[in-house]
């Protein structure tokens, strides 16, 4: 579970740290557009924040949106869409994103291998003593099932 879980904060960390750089690329482009940027860096810090798994899937769906709408807003800008930078970045939160996606699967299919397996015998037997819990799953809040919602008319 430990393991499943660290895998899941390596790719929130590699995500938080591309944030910046992404941020700044598209700065140039977009100052009119601050509400959107200024809630990309409030996701990220809500991320690296963010303690129990709970609070980390919570974080994640607030990251999710923000970069969804960050690049939503990004197709009005021809020249940012075709700089260099901005298509390394993108390319590399995409790849984040997936191995993010495959870090939560995995955590949540070891949430259940010990959940199952706590509730076996003779395993039940030691629960007690050895302080091992049921764990909780990383479910990803409601909110983050709806598309993003972006408006150029404004």
């Amino acid at each position: 579970m430990e393991e499943a879980e660290a895998g899941i904060d390596v790719q929130l960390t590699r995500r938080a740290e591309l944030i910046p750089n992404l941020v700044e690329t598209v700065k140039g482009y977009m100052d009119h557009e601050a509400s959107t940027l200024e809630a990309v860096t409030a996701a990220r810090a809500a991320s690296q924040s963010a303690g129990s798994v709970g609070e980390k899937a919570a974080a994640d769906a607030q990251m999710t949106q923000a970069l969804a709408n960050l690049f939503a807003v990004a197709e009005a800008y021809p020249n940012l869409m075709a700089s260099t930078n901005f298509q390394q970045l993108h390319g590399e939160i995409t790849r984040t994103e997936d191995q993010l996606a495959f870090s939560r699967q995995y955590y949540n299919d070891a949430a259940a291998t010990l959940n199952r397996t706590i509730v076996t015998i003779p395993w039940s037997l030691f629960v007690g003593m050895s302080g091992v819990h049921k764990a909780q799953f990383y479910d990803a809040p409601t909110a983050n099932e709806a598309p993003p919602q972006v408006d150029f008319g404004s």
